[in-house]
């Protein structure tokens, strides 16, 4: 949402540099990514485009393959390219265009055959025991030329015929090596050997107190010398190989973000395939736009605007957390889609005021794992709209499941309790057994003792720091009352007088905001919907905005 990014992102380091690279930081991306075959005939360009605005997408994600654009050396086609920006301005959508030149999620599949077929040419990457690889080697320049002359055409087609409709390129996707963690290629190797770069050497110097924590570990301070060697800096193991040839993804990348500045500043970002499941480098695509690797991709290419995470596996607040970082604005151009998609949605913009977020294969997903999306872009619009006349003072982002079910917000001598909805105790669904839906959810406060809850499957209450010091935690019964013989706060022996304020309800009010920032009130909430009081909350399933105030009393 631009204009909550805007308000809230100003204070972040190199907020100057991100905001001159998106154009007024006018970037709000309700993304979804296509599926990799999505965009391969105009036939399938006319019917996905319409289907993508009738999900309330506002940008989508499209494959730029390398192989129909230059079928034949020399000879370049943009047939589909147009097609994509034909029906986008028909259906008023944005386009992010993802470059699958000469690697797509490590290999070099969307390379054209006569690309392939030349390994003499355009040799591959091998491992360590010299196997060769579908992986198109970045230490050879015959490769990086190839790439980079269909890559510039590409860019030179988009700024002259829809620089209205493409709003940021993905270059390369997913780049990283795999079966082993760096290329061990005759050209590799030499390389290697000439030790670290001294442009690298005078990167980690300069910005030694600012490293990632990982790289900042495995660096040997003493070493910083010319010529050093990749073992002597950074150790004599797998790592090293991956931080070596990170460094020089990034370089090759950097000169393919040169060649697109020539004709365009339209953002420039790289996606990363995680490193989860405890793989090593290999066994995950090694030496991509990791976040512990961010230091090396900043030296090599400065141009890009961010790393984005592509997130499948679970922990979404986790893998969100590592890239959402004062030098790297949070994109996810890549998530899971399902029926979880769009509270994850609601977090992503919420907690770390995202530059966007895209479930991936959106094309090819079942209604029940798109309506979440479509409710979540609606909401979010709408929280965009209030917050771009009337800036929060603060806000967070709300994501739980089953088994991270609460988290505690301080704000002003006030504590937020904030929980999944299936905390509380009325709902069967949360004790049949089945695996509980994501509850997500923006918290916003607009002023003193006014707050905006948009979202699904929270429930939130509130009170002041002195009572909630003094709360006794009890069991509810099926009635929300306390259950029949649990521990009792009544006692008719004495104790400590209560001498503080607490916090009330005094109002909740489900509303709707319009395009003009104006907030329109549908229906009061303030009897059985929140407790008579106790809290507030939205129920798995309904997306709902509450407009929420409070009072104080004694």
């Amino acid at each position: 949402m631009k204009n909550l990014i805007t308000a809230l992102l100003l204070t972040l380091t190199g907020w100057a540099t991100i905001s001159a690279q998106t154009n007024n930081s006018d970037m709000f991306i309700l993304g979804g990514e296509l599926s990799n075959s999505a965009a391969t005939s105009i036939a399938d360009i006319d019917v996905v485009m319409p289907r993508m605005k009738t999900l309330g997408l506002n940008t989508v994600l499209v494959p730029a393959y390398w192989e129909f654009l230059e079928p034949e050396e020399g000879q370049f086609d943009f047939t589909l390219i147009d097609r994509t920006i034909q029906q986008a301005r028909q259906q008023q959508l944005k386009v992010v265009f993802l470059w699958l030149g000469a690697w797509k999620n490590s290999m070099s599949c969307y390379a054209p055959l006569w690309f392939k077929q030349d390994t003499k040419r355009f040799p591959r990457a091998r491992t360590r025991q010299g196997k060769p690889l579908e992986i198109a080697s970045a230490f050879s320049e015959k490769v990086f030329q190839a790439d980079n002359k269909a890559f510039e055409a590409l860019v030179r087609h988009i700024s002259e015929s829809g620089s209205d409709v493409v709003t940021m390129i993905q270059v390369e996707n997913e780049i990283g090596m795999l079966e082993d963690a760096r290329d061990h290629s005759t050209l590799a190797d030499e390389v290697y050997k000439k030790g670290v770069p001294q442009e690298l050497i005078v990167y980690l110097k300069k910005n030694q107190k600012t490293l990632h924590p990982w790289l900042k570990q495995r660096l040997q301070a003493s070493n910083l010398s010319p010529l050093t060697s990749w073992q002597k800096l950074f150790g004599d193991d797998i790592y090293t190989d991956e931080i070596f040839m990170a460094y020089y993804y990034a370089k090759y990348v950097g000169r393919l973000c040169e060649t697109a500045r020539k004709y365009t500043q339209m953002p420039l970002y790289v996606n990363a395939a995680m490193n989860s499941r405890g793989r090593q480098p290999g066994q995950y695509p090694s030496a991509g736009p990791l976040a512990h690797l961010i230091d090396l991709w900043h030296c090599g290419a400065p141009q890009l605007l961010c790393l984005a995470p592509d997130i499948y596996d679970t922990g979404f607040k986790g893998w969100a957390d590592q890239y959402a970082l004062s030098n790297n604005r949070l994109f996810i151009p890549e998530s899971r889609c399902c029926a979880n998609s769009g509270a994850r949605a609601m977090y992503a913009f919420g907690e770390h005021r995202a530059l966007g977020f895209s479930p991936f294969a959106i094309d090819q997903a079942s209604s029940c794992e798109t309506e979440s999306i479509t409710k979540a872009y609606n909401l979010l619009r709408q929280v965009d709209a209030l917050t771009s006349h009337h800036p929060p003072l603060a806000t967070n982002g709300l994501l739980f499941d089953q088994e991270d079910k609460e988290r505690i917000i301080t704000d002003d001598g006030m504590i937020m309790t904030c929980r999944h909805y299936f905390t509380l105790p009325w709902d069967p669904r949360a004790t049949d057994g089945s695996t509980w839906p994501e509850g997500g959810a923006i918290l916003m406060k607009l002023a003193h003792n006014d707050y905006l809850l948009a979202g699904t499957g929270v429930v939130v209450a509130f009170a002041s720091s002195y009572e909630k010091a003094r709360e006794q935690q009890q069991v509810l019964g099926e009635d929300g009352f306390v259950a029949a013989g649990s521990p009792s706060s009544i006692s008719h022996q004495p104790s400590a007088v209560f001498n503080g304020s607490r916090k009330g309800i005094a109002s909740v009010d489900e509303v709707t905001v319009d395009e003009q920032g104006q907030m329109h009130y549908l229906r009061r909430m303030n009897g059985d919907q929140d407790h008579q009081g106790r809290h507030v909350r939205i129920s798995c399933g309904e997306w709902k905005m509450l407009h929420v105030r409070l009072y104080d009393y004694q």
